[in-house]
């Protein structure tokens, strides 16, 4: 039996676990150090902890960050700037001992809805993933889509009107900031949403900009990729009430485009706070397929 360890990088924890027998096992999360040598220090002792207990064939991990599968670098940036810019890849190998695989939060929780998520029998899908922000990833014939630039599925910066991004305009963070804005109150999102499903006029313009600015993404990207499936991830996916929303947002977009004839299917995300851990074995399996 092939086991792996598995690391999370994010910028307040870092989650380990141990892939074994299609089950992550000996979960722990341990707080992200603000330094390179002390992020050096944790890894390297929660991977030797594991090879004492688990024969471990590799070590497979979700960054943040534009990772670049070719030459082991973190590109880009993300809360932890000092993983980035540098082989770091074949840093942690020689320090594990071990095969290291890298890969992007989002292609790993992407890879994961497609090994046995919300993606299983698709052989393409897009992931979008509504935080603070928009993200994402892109499934094509079973693999993550990079891009030229490692900026394969960041939806986020794509324009939702002449000034504003999908990721200024389409999550729950930028209701919150409508709604204060019109009514001087500061909310969650999620109790704005409370109050727009109770009639709330104010909550409900607020939630009806993201809600435009996710359904014409949605549509844009159907028409430009036409994944067999658009999976939804982040805290907001948990709300009943959000596919219907985009559903009928869509819908009226379609009738104002008349020769739009597919209607994309959105699904909600299967995995939540193991999806990246999940995703990362996914990943490193591609990367090492006769290990």
């Amino acid at each position: 039996m092939k086991n792996i360890g598995v690391i999370d990088i994010g910028g307040t924890t870092i989650k380990f676990a141990v892939w074994q027998g299609n089950e992550l096992v000996a979960c722990l999360a341990k707080p992200t150090p603000n330094n390179l040598p002390d992020f050096y220090e944790l890894l390297t002792t929660q991977v030797n902890q594991m090879k004492q207990t688990y024969p471990l064939s590799g070590v497979a991990i979700s960054s943040p960050g534009a990772v670049n599968q070719k030459t082991g670098v973190i590109e880009g940036a993300s809360a932890l700037p000092y993983i980035h810019n540098f082989e770091i890849q074949s840093v942690l190998a020689a320090k594990f001992g071990l095969p290291v695989s890298i890969e992007n939060d989002a292609n790993c929780a992407a890879l994961a809805e497609l090994d046995s998520g919300a993606g299983q029998q698709a052989t393409s899908l897009v992931f979008l993933i509504i935080g603070t922000g928009v993200g994402g990833s892109i499934i094509i014939n079973h693999q993550v889509w990079h891009g030229a630039h490692l900026f394969g599925g960041e939806f986020g910066y794509a324009l939702s009107n002449d000034r504003e991004t999908v990721s200024q305009l389409g999550t729950a963070v930028s209701v919150a900031k409508r709604y204060e804005v019109a009514t001087g109150h500061q909310l969650s999102g999620k109790q704005v949403f409370e109050l727009a499903e109770q009639g709330d006029g104010d909550a409900k313009a607020a939630v009806q900009v993201m809600c435009q600015a996710l359904a014409k993404a949605i549509y844009n990207i159907q028409y430009s990729f036409d994944p067999e499936r658009i999976i939804l991830g982040g805290a907001i996916s948990n709300n009943p009430q959000l596919i219907p929303m985009l559903n009928q947002a869509i819908a009226a977009i379609r009738q104002r485009v008349e020769i739009a004839s597919i209607k994309p299917e959105i699904v909600s995300c299967a995995y939540h706070d193991q999806a990246n851990l999940r995703g990362a074995v996914v990943d490193f399996n591609q990367m090492y397929p006769t290990l």
